[in-house]
């Protein structure tokens, strides 16, 4: 039976080159995923130590239907985010979930700081600590390329790596997970780089033992078919999250030049629509989802006379196309690419750069920040100024760009414009101007993220406002999610696992849960959370909200700063009785 001896860890010791592993049926109790990283990071974080401390932890986790079911393909990480300085949350799929489950772990802590640049090799049979020093410097890509060849295995080998962003302890530097998906936000690639760990290759060669085959089938074919045969996931392998441009654009829900409009002229041109009629040439599926929702485009370039070309594939969604796109008011597919292309080979978080550019254009030209500091002339739509900041911003030759790296927030805060830098919780917005639903939901949720409890989503639905309703489904949403999480379903499947299902799923293989064991669990995550982030300084009062969101039309109309207060007061009532 899977779990059987309790949930198999696997404690990393980079400082001292040490493994130790454990099987903890304590952590039985938090099924996987979500609930079992949040109770091992609560063990394990230093909160009195700076988010870059060498000795605070790294846990990843999977859960028990990992890759074994149709669409549960995600990883958890955990840390204390430098951005923010609170928790950090971030999930990537493709491979390194399937190599996890095959390496017969299902958390694995990564502690301490090496003493020179090193990458892991992770397999059943321990830990190899390599020396990474001729890797440092190299970009995400090269990395990739080099561990490929070097580290040979079969496809069931992940390889996790960061860029010079997260080397140069970047705040918002990703980590990538084999070429095309990422633990992209609150600056998990800097906690990499403050532990000298360049890359993780994970190997998986174990096996897995089903008990009941039958039962297992019956519940898959199931579960297969509501993923295939139905409408729920359609859109994800058309034309991917991309699709949501137009609608939103449509509905003046696009943020676009720094979110001083809700809508973009130049929407149709970064459409999905418009992204697979000129530039798709291949989908990619995470190992164990039948959908193949990574939507990859391609940059071609000329190299020499005689129409020498060669190209270079690039992965594309609907938040890469907002952050790099409207919000800096680029509306030219080629150079939105090769923005993508230059934070994919960087290693930072899309989403933070492109919120940040857009603060620093405004804070420019409000001559709040100077062109000698910034080297150049930002200006809304010059997608080559703006590369030309992304490199600058990674070497960090000056105290300015050191501050900038730091992220919006910081930056804000110490050169003017907090009221147009477009961050809730200290971390940048999501792609989303949809009304009061999404701003509150962003702002109060636990890692500070619109996928926290889909308040976008919530502002579409409403009818009338209903300030007890939308603190409800937001409180709600958030502790369904934490369910999910928890077994790490990727969410675009939140409308195939239901509870009924999930339970089937579970028992199908020998793990008793019922829909109000799931729900009790849901909240005992959102409550650990909750107390894990007050330990390092987090507080509701302390939330702001910059003055645009008020003054820029969304969806649902304008926002109004006192229903926004309105849903703070109703949500500090109920915060502490989930």
């Amino acid at each position: 039976m899977i779990n059987a001896n309790g949930i198999r860890v696997l404690e990393i010791d980079l400082n001292k080159q040490k493994i130790k592993a454990h099987n903890r049926k304590d952590l039985l109790a938090y099924l996987g995923g979500v609930g079992v990283a949040t109770k091992l990071l609560d063990e394990y974080i230093m909160p009195e130590k700076d988010a870059l401390d060498g000795d605070q932890p790294i846990v990843f986790a999977i859960g028990p239907m990992e890759t074994i079911f149709p669409v549960v393909t995600k990883v958890v990480a955990m840390f204390r985010s430098p951005l923010t300085g609170e928790l950090g949350e971030s999930y990537a799929g493709l491979r390194l979930g399937l190599a996890m489950r095959f390496t017969g772990y299902d958390a694995i802590v990564v502690k301490g700081k090496a003493t020179k640049p090193t990458y892991l090799v992770i397999t059943a049979d321990g830990v190899e600590f390599k020396n990474a020093e001729p890797l440092w410097g190299l970009t995400v890509e090269e990395t990739g390329r080099i561990l490929r060849r070097r580290e040979t295995g079969s496809g069931l080998r992940s390889c996790i790596r960061i860029g010079r962003a997260g080397e140069k302890l970047i705040s918002f530097a990703g980590v990538n997970v084999d070429t095309y998906r990422h633990f992209g936000r609150l600056g998990l690639g800097a906690v990499f780089g403050s532990k000298n760990l360049k890359a993780m290759v994970v190997k998986g060669e174990e096996g897995l033992a089903i008990t009941d085959k039958k039962e297992y089938q019956r519940v898959y074919k199931e579960i297969y078919q509501r993923v295939v045969e139905t409408e729920v996931m359609d859109k994800y392998h058309g034309l991917g999250t991309a699709v949501n441009v137009l609608p939103l654009n449509a509905m003046n829900g696009l943020p676009t030049k720094n979110l001083q409009a809700g809508s973009f002229a130049g929407a149709e041109e970064i459409s999905g629509e418009a992204f697979a009629k000129h530039s798709l040439v291949r989908k990619l599926a995470c190992s164990g989802c039948p959908i193949g929702c990574i939507h990859i485009a391609q940059v071609r370039r000329q190299f020499g006379d005689h129409y020498e070309y060669y190209t270079t594939p690039i992965s594309y969604d609907h938040e890469l196309v907002f952050a790099l796109g409207s919000f800096l008011g680029i509306d030219n597919r080629d150079q939105l690419l090769e923005l993508i292309e230059k934070t994919e080979l960087y290693g930072l978080d899309s989403i933070s750069t492109g919120v940040l550019l857009g603060w620093l254009t405004e804070a420019f030209e409000k001559q709040l920040v100077r062109e000698e500091m910034i080297g150049c002339r930002p200006a809304f739509g010059n997608a080559s100024v703006y590369r030309e900041i992304i490199d600058r911003l990674v070497a960090m030759d000056s105290d300015f760009y050191r501050d900038l790296a730091r992220g919006t927030w910081y930056a804000a805060a110490k050169y003017g414009g907090c009221d147009f830098a477009m961050c809730l919780g200290g971390h940048e917005m999501a792609g989303y101007h949809t009304g009061h639903a999404f701003i509150f939901g962003q702002a109060v949720g636990a890692r500070h993220s619109h996928l926290d409890n889909a308040g976008y989503s919530i502002d579409q639905k409403l009818q009338g406002w209903d300030p007890e309703q939308v603190v409800d489904k937001i409180i709600n949403e958030e502790i369904e999610r934490n369910i999910l999480n928890s077994l790490v379903i990727c969410l675009f499947a939140r409308n195939v696992y239901d509870r009924r299902t999930v339970v089937s799923a579970l028992r199908a293989i020998g793990l008793d849960w019922n829909e109000e064991s799931l729900g009790e669990l849901g909240k005992k995550v959102f409550r650990l959370k909750r107390d894990l982030k007050e330990k390092l300084g987090y507080r509701l009062e302390n939330i702001c909200f910059p003055q645009r969101y008020f003054e820029t039309k969304s969806f649902t109309g304008f926002v109004e700063e006192e229903k926004i207060k309105q849903l703070m007061d109703i949500y500090k009532s109920r915060y502490y009785t989930v």
